[in-house]
C-alpha cells in the first residue's frame, strides 16, 4: 500500500497545475509563455503552421 507522502514525490508540479486548471486557463496560460518565450521574435504565419505541422506529426506519426 502506498503511503501519501510516496504518491506526493511521484507527481510533479507541473502536472498537478496542470490538473487542476480549466481548458481556458490552459489555453491562457500556454499563450501567456509562448508570448513570453517569442517576445522579441517576429514569428510569421508561415512559421506558425510549419511549428503546427511538426507537432502533428510527432502526435499522430508521419502523415503528408
Amino acid at each position: 500500500m502506498t503511503t501519501l507522502k510516496e504518491t506526493a514525490i511521484k507527481i510533479s508540479p507541473e502536472d498537478y497545475l496542470l490538473s487542476v486548471l480549466s481548458p481556458e486557463d490552459r489555453l491562457d496560460a500556454a499563450f501567456k509563455v509562448a508570448g513570453e518565450a517569442f517576445k522579441k521574435r517576429k514569428l510569421t504565419v508561415r512559421d506558425v503552421e510549419n511549428a503546427v505541422k511538426v507537432v502533428r506529426r510527432k502526435a499522430y506519426g508521419t502523415k503528408k
